[in-house]
């Protein structure tokens, strides 16, 4: 089986490499990973025995960076080494001070798993979510390296659960421990023999919740808002963003701020609200900003602190290509509105039953809500609490992440 992965392994990246000629992503994906073990030799010289923590992109390596953060605090002297398989995480972090080092994972051959470990010699492997290389966790085994799965979260419609899943049930058995997010991961991989499990929650509530009490104030956004209500729309695509041009369309007394998720868009995302006072954060000054109805923000790194200045906010994705997260916007304890498209996400769902978050299809649906809250500023302050709260109740993750880890290879 480890054969036929490894093929299509490279089958996956003479793919990659052909959608390298017209996808700047997938170009990004090639080059980053050129003359790869040259650079790894050039930093280990065998004596790190660094922690090394795998995330696929950006959002895994928020639930990552808490543990990192929790490991330098107690133990200063371990050496980090962050990868990554996704160019939209690593280029975006790939200056990150945080840990030591930052690269891009080699691609999972047994051939590169088994240079890749020989090279950094890992003291330990953490893997954020659900990135299963089955490569590098045959030779982390081999090497009695010991290695854990944090913020895992598993559903009954996955393949290690099916008939045909026996033999990658096989692999994860190898692992030394899974941090799962919910009850019922626990269940689902206790019911195929997998008993290393602890239920420790998402480490992504640490994280927001850190961001959250840092003290900070956004001068674009005080300018922008002024006395009006705020609707912060984060990580949108075009059908959450032809949503909010209609839903823009028949409200008053309110201003939106739209941070597309990705800013090669911005001139896609002008022409959406084509009609409304609009301005890029990037052409913004103190006048045009005060004079704007909607804000476009087109650069990366400000969104999880503007929601601390939204009434409303709107996750995008749940449309297309899945729900981002939420959480950032939670923490705030402000309403939440997304697609229909959210069932895969745990904080989704239990925010949606708790009546802090709202699934919608339409503008209308949204608009009578918010003439709701308009109506009844008890069912809105409700509605914030309930989302507050929801953070508040689930932090913790990473410490008992670590503790376990820590006791766990004394």
């Amino acid at each position: 089986m480890l054969i036929l992965l490894s093929i299509g392994i490279i089958l996956y990246t003479i793919g990659i490499l052909i959608a390298s000629l017209f996808s700047k992503k997938a170009r990004l994906w090639i080059q980053g990973r050129k003359g790869q073990f040259d650079k790894l030799s050039s930093v280990f010289s065998g004596e790190e025995h660094p922690i090394w923590v795998h995330s696929a992109s950006l959002g895994e390596y928020e639930q990552a960076r808490p543990i990192i953060e929790k490991i330098k605090q107690n133990n200063p002297n371990i050496k980090i080494l962050a990868t990554f398989f996704s160019p939209s995480g690593y280029e975006i972090r790939k200056n990150d001070t945080l840990p030591d080092y930052v690269f891009y994972l080699p691609s999972d051959t047994k051939s590169h798993a088994r240079k890749f470990l020989q090279i950094v010699q890992p003291q330990m492997a953490i893997f954020v979510k659900y990135e299963f290389w089955y490569n590098y966790i045959c030779e982390l085994s081999n090497r009695n390296i010991p290695f854990y799965y944090v913020s895992a979260i598993f559903r009954p419609n996955q393949y290690f659960f099916k008939p045909y899943g026996k033999w990658f049930v096989r692999q994860l058995g190898k692992t030394s421990g899974f941090f799962v997010q919910n009850e019922e991961s626990k269940q689902l991989l206790n019911s195929i023999g997998i008993k290393q499990v602890e239920v420790c929650g998402d480490t992504r509530f640490d994280r927001v919740y850190a961001i959250a009490n840092q003290p900070y104030t956004l001068d674009f956004v005080q300018q922008f808002k002024q006395d009006r209500k705020l609707i912060v729309a984060g990580s949108t695509w075009g059908p959450d963003e032809s949503l909010l041009a209609e839903l823009f369309a028949h409200l008053n007394g309110y201003k939106l701020i739209v941070a597309p998720h990705e800013i090669t868009r911005k001139a896609e995302v002008m022409k959406t609200f084509d009609g409304f006072k609009t301005v890029f954060y990037t052409e913004s000054s103190e006048e045009n900003l005060k004079n704007a109805d909607i804000l476009i923000v087109d650069t990366i790194g400000v969104l999880s602190k503007i929601y601390k200045y939204s009434d409303i906010s709107y996750i995008g994705g749940a449309f297309k290509t899945g729900l981002h997260n939420i959480l950032e916007a939670a923490v705030f304890g402000v309403p939440l509105f997304f697609g229909p498209k959210y069932c895969k996400f745990n904080e989704a769902v239990m925010l949606v039953q708790k009546k802090g978050a709202f699934p919608i299809h339409s503008a209308k649906e949204m608009l009578n809500t918010l003439q709701q809250f308009d109506e009844n500023p008890d069912y809105y302050q409700e509605t914030c609490h309930i989302c507050q709260q929801y953070v508040h109740d689930n932090v913790g993750a990473c410490d008992r992440i670590c503790q376990r880890i820590f006791e766990q290879t004394k």
